[in-house]
């Protein structure tokens, strides 16, 4: 048996970001990950000298500080930092056609001017204006300082003056995205783009997507001189500075770990036992960074009361494909964007089943990841592979094997549309699929996450009814997405932490002003 301060169940990046920092306030804390990976969603793995990125592949407002990304708030609290390659141009595949579009607002007024006219650039930038305030206001309150008790009187009152400043605007944060933009936008190819930015922000259209993920987005993508950021050595290089942070301050991550059951005594969460028998104690507190669903199966059902226990109904997004390859870069063109949105048919709408389609080739920007003369390619359906048409396969029966092959069809040819003759040279090749989310995550049927709509429902926070219980990840405020992620992750950090600690972490990475 071990005993910590602290046990954290799962080391996604909110479980990893919790972890650190709470390590950094001086916290005994151990990491169980039941994977043989670190990084959750976000770890990476290596076949054949091909280093795969399997899950996010698109990062913004990391490679500069002060940052409003919870993620870099994370990384300069820990005293961590990684190499960044920065680019602004990304390719879409849309039914108006292909071309390249870059982050900011011009290039895309352009976009605009020759898919839909004058018309459609004046909505726009009247939407921008009307985003302005909105921007400023959803990062008028960092992440870094909210936590859970009353000491957020004092952390947070250290943004009174914007909170003041800001105030009418807050409160418009949040409603769903679709009351932003109705009367406002009529042009159909801008409502299509403003749906499909939102899908893949939350996981849900513009009347699933609260204006605030929106607005934090509008502050990032189109302010001057904005940069996109992809960290050299791909998504396991972030991972690996969250596990550097934690173990620099005395954290132990514990892989191959798999948490069976939270124990509870005299109405407590005091622990964790293992799968191979092995108890940690906690003398503080157990977070969960599993999902709502996954946490309350490793409870007893009578340590939560039954409201609570409503949660395992929480709606669901859907799951994904994913199509790894390692192929042959010889002959490619040489202006070939890292990253592509597929979109195949605007009427269906963009959560409809493998109607979106991601491309990432991240090699472009950073050649470490596939041997010489080679790129990897990660190309996914974010979040619209529905469960049930994979339940109760077996994963080593030849009707698995042919549905992989079925349902990566659409796969193979959005990224046709981009390099004709991928098939031919391919030198590495996987299917993922809902299972192989569930199986390896540990994700309840392999979803992407809650499915709760702005607007008529709020990601809790990371608070329980059980003391000495909390969560953090996707399943709690503020949702989904890596910047979320991290932010539930440090919001749930700062509420175990002293306020004085919690103060000087502020004003160490540049929230507040010393006295």
């Amino acid at each position: 048996m071990e005993i910590a301060d602290i046990v954290v169940i799962g080391s996604g990046i909110g479980g990893l970001s919790c972890a650190a920092l709470l390590a950094r306030y001086g916290f005994d804390v151990i990491v169980c990950e039941s994977h043989s990976i670190a990084g959750g969603a976000a770890h990476a793995f290596e076949r054949h000298g091909f280093k795969f990125d399997s899950g996010p592949s698109l990062y913004s407002g990391l490679s500069y500080k002060p940052s409003a990304n919870p993620l870099r708030q994370v990384l300069d609290a820990i005293a961590e930092d990684l190499t960044w390659v920065t680019y602004d141009t990304w390719g879409c595949c849309l039914p108006e056609g292909d071309f390249d579009t870059t982050v900011g607002a011009d290039q895309f007024c352009e976009v605009l001017s020759q898919l839909r006219g004058q018309d459609a650039v004046a909505e726009w930038r009247h939407l921008q204006r009307i985003m302005e305030p909105l921007a400023k206001a959803a990062v008028a309150i960092p992440p870094a300082a909210v936590r859970y008790d009353l000491g957020a009187t004092i952390t947070v009152g250290q943004c009174a003056l914007s909170m003041a400043r800001h105030g009418p605007n807050i409160t418009k944060l949040t409603r769903a995205f679709s009351q932003i933009i109705d009367g406002v936008v009529r042009d159909p190819f801008i409502r299509n783009w403003l749906d499909l930015l939102c899908f893949l922000l939350s996981g849900l259209p513009a009347n699933g997507t609260s204006a605030a993920e929106m607005a934090f987005m509008f502050a990032d993508w189109y302010r001057p001189g904005v940069v996109l950021d992809y960290p050299v050595g791909g998504s396991g290089a972030i991972v690996d500075a969250l596990v550097r942070g934690l173990q620099r301050y005395g954290g132990q991550l514990i892989l191959n770990a798999h948490v069976e059951q939270v124990l509870v005594e005299n109405n407590r969460a005091t622990g964790v036992g293992l799968r191979h028998g092995k108890v940690i104690r906690a003398r503080r507190a157990v977070i969960s960074n599993a999902s709502v669903w996954d946490t309350l199966k490793l409870l007893p059902k009578t340590a939560l009361p039954k409201s609570f226990q409503q949660r395992a109904n929480t709606p669901e997004c859907d799951s994904f494909m994913h199509l790894h390859l390692g192929i042959d870069a010889q002959g490619l063109r040489p202006d070939l964007a890292c990253h592509h949105i597929i979109v195949n048919d605007w009427e269906r709408g963009v959560s409809a089943e493998q109607n979106v389609v991601l491309v990432s080739i991240p090699s472009i920007l950073d050649p470490s990841l596939a041997p010489p003369g080679k790129h990897v390619i990660h190309v996914y359906t974010p979040g619209n592979e529905p469960y049930a048409l994979w339940q109760g396969m077996n994963r080593n029966s030849q009707e698995y094997q042919q549905q992989k092959q079925k349902r990566a069809e659409v796969m193979w040819k959005a990224l046709e549309r981009i390099i004709p003759d991928v098939r031919s040279r391919c030198n590495v090749t996987l299917v993922g699929t809902p299972l192989t989310h569930e199986r390896f995550l540990r994700r309840h049927r392999g979803s992407y996450g809650p499915a709760i709509p702005a607007g008529k429902g709020f990601f809790p926070g990371s608070t329980t009814p059980l003391k000495g219980l909390l969560c953090c990840g996707d399943s709690t405020f503020p949702g989904i997405g890596l910047p979320a992620v991290a932010a539930s992750g440090m919001i749930t950090a700062n509420t175990l932490a002293p306020v004085s600690k919690h103060l000087q972490m502020l004003q160490n990475i540049g929230y507040v002003m010393s006295a």
